[in-house]
């Protein structure tokens, strides 16, 4: 009986994996219900006919405008002209590598956004003199336009990839950060509590309460970060040109302004879409459906 008192204090004063790794667990089934899944087909078909009605819609139109000459055919091709010119650049073998040099350095760029904001929204979440300090700059940086850091880049470092990656950081950044600090803000005070009655403090706190409950804020800001990582690579691609730093979709978008091929253009600008898109949907759509699902938030209609 002596023998088996200290054990259980020491077993008082810090808790276990187990106990941790409970709470954020029970974090994720707080107040949620049950949601019934539609069969599969049903869900593609609603999910797939609105934009693909959308879809004929616009190229509907575009034919129209096509056909009757609002603008010369030389200004405004059809949608088979563009289609054309892709399917040259596919059978020339450099269609892929434009996408994935983009792809590439986008998907880089955010990784390192994510790193990057990620500390830094949790310090001005939780650290009320840093939040009362940059917190403005963060929201007003989040407004500044990316392309207005592509010059400073320049000066900075040259044509380069750091330049590029620079722009990146600095239009990706501020969302991740400010996402996360919105989340944070939303965390009910019992969570917190819990998480210390436990004896999750600290990193263990961060880890297994702060970020769990924050999770659908920290990933709306993960989101928007992708949009503005993939908006300011683009800006910084259509302006840092240079031969040994590959051709991207901006560079590509840019050679063919140069040319005067708007089948060239519109090309690129639905490549540059549809990655976007692509990324939105297969990626973060599944992420934050399985998010929302799991806290209740996700109700069939």
């Amino acid at each position: 009986m002596s023998t088996g008192a200290p054990a259980t204090a020491a077993g008082e004063s810090r808790p276990a994996a187990g106990d941790l790794a409970g709470l954020e667990a029970g974090l994720d089934a707080l107040d949620s219900t049950v949601v019934s899944r539609q069969p599969w087909l049903r869900t593609l078909l609603s999910k797939a006919f609105p934009p693909l009605i959308a879809i004929a819609i616009v190229l509907g139109l575009w034919q129209l405008a096509y056909h009757f000459q609002l603008k010369p055919h030389y200004l405004l091709p059809s949608p088979l002209d563009v289609f054309r010119s892709l399917q040259q650049k596919w059978l020339e073998g450099t269609l892929l590598s434009f996408v994935w040099t983009s792809v590439s350095r986008g998907a880089l760029g955010f990784l390192a956004s994510v790193a990057i904001g990620t500390v830094l929204g949790l310090i001005v979440a939780r650290v009320k003199p840093v939040r009362a300090a940059i917190g403005p700059i963060l929201s007003g940086l989040q407004s500044l336009p990316s392309v207005a850091w592509v010059p400073a880049a320049i000066i900075w470092f040259g044509l380069s990839d750091a330049t590029i990656y620079a722009v990146v950081l600095l239009g990706a950044v501020p969302s991740i950060a400010n996402g996360l600090v919105s989340g944070v803000d939303q965390i009910s005070p019992l969570y917190l509590r819990a998480g210390r009655t436990v004896g999750a403090t600290g990193l263990a706190g961060v880890r297994h309460v702060l970020l769990p409950a924050a999770l659908p804020g920290y990933l709306a800001g993960l989101k928007q970060g992708w949009a503005f990582s993939w908006r300011s690579l683009m800006a910084a691609e259509l302006i840092v040109n240079a031969p040994d730093l590959g051709t991207g979709l901006g560079q590509l978008l840019e050679q063919g302004r140069e040319l005067q091929d708007m089948s060239w253009v519109l090309g690129a600008i639905l490549l540059i879409l549809i990655v976007g898109i692509g990324i939105e949907l297969l990626i973060f759509a599944p992420i934050e459906r399985r998010v929302l699902r799991s806290r209740g938030l996700l109700v069939k209609s």
